[in-house]
């Protein structure tokens, strides 16, 4: 896993009023926690891009004041109205000590369900994983080449050594669902097998029709003469 550096200052004062003052420097609120003792700082919010504008997962080195602390992005919040990030949480890595991250799916392998006309949907994009830093993955990968249409790989399908899913077993990480070309394909091939025994009923019934009525040129039968009269 990749690690970012970050380079803090120590914020002198706690409370919104110094919380805004830090922001209108274009700096973030941060607290670091899970270590001995909690350590609030402030960083420069530019220094967050190549930490959250990244699909990929991070540790970060945290300097601040000339300490050095390994943490993880625990949690972010942003503007409501704007895309500023408005606060930062960091928990420090400690030995032994399991941590929680959401880490991006990546599925690997071709679906025998696509090739039928399916359409592969990842319904996950990260998936919410605890267990010691050191095994954690930089990606869940997710094996689909086995998956036919109306299948799916779910949170309780993935295995992972030391490493724990925390969503519920039954939700749907990615699938094979069918698509209205498939349903469209069905009927039709099924109408056509269904049309070649009524087309052979109508020629059997059109030939019987034909036996029963009279010929076009057949004469009518002769009219009797009226008797003479005595």
């Amino acid at each position: 896993m990749k690690t970012i550096n970050l380079t803090g200052s120590l914020r002198t004062k706690n409370g919104k009023k110094d919380a805004m003052h830090i922001r209108r420097e274009a700096k973030v609120p941060c607290i670091l926690y899970g270590g001995k003792e909690q350590v609030t700082f402030s960083v420069i919010e530019k220094d967050f891009k190549p930490l959250v504008y990244t699909p990929e997962i991070h540790t970060v080195k945290l300097s601040i004041e000339g300490k050095e602390f390994d943490a993880i992005l625990q949690d972010i919040q942003y503007h409501p109205l704007k895309d500023s990030i408005i606060h930062a949480d960091f928990l420090q890595i400690m030995p032994g000590k399991a941590v929680t991250m959401n880490v991006p799916v990546q599925t690997t392998g071709a679906a025998p369900g696509v090739k039928a006309g399916g359409k592969l949907q990842k319904k996950l994009r990260t998936v919410r994983v605890k267990g010691p830093v050191e095994k954690m993955p930089e990606v869940v990968k997710v094996d689909v080449s086995k998956l036919e249409i109306g299948q799916s790989v779910r949170i309780g399908d993935l295995k992972y050594d030391g490493m724990t899913f925390l969503q519920a077993p039954n939700i749907t990480v990615v699938g094979v669902r069918i698509t209205r070309n498939v349903v469209e394909e069905t009927p039709a091939a099924g109408a056509t097998t269904a049309a070649a025994p009524a087309a052979g009923a109508a020629a059997a019934a059109a030939k019987t029709d034909d036996k029963k009525a009279p010929a076009a040129d057949a004469k009518a039968p002769a009219a009797k003469a009226p008797a003479a009269k005595k």
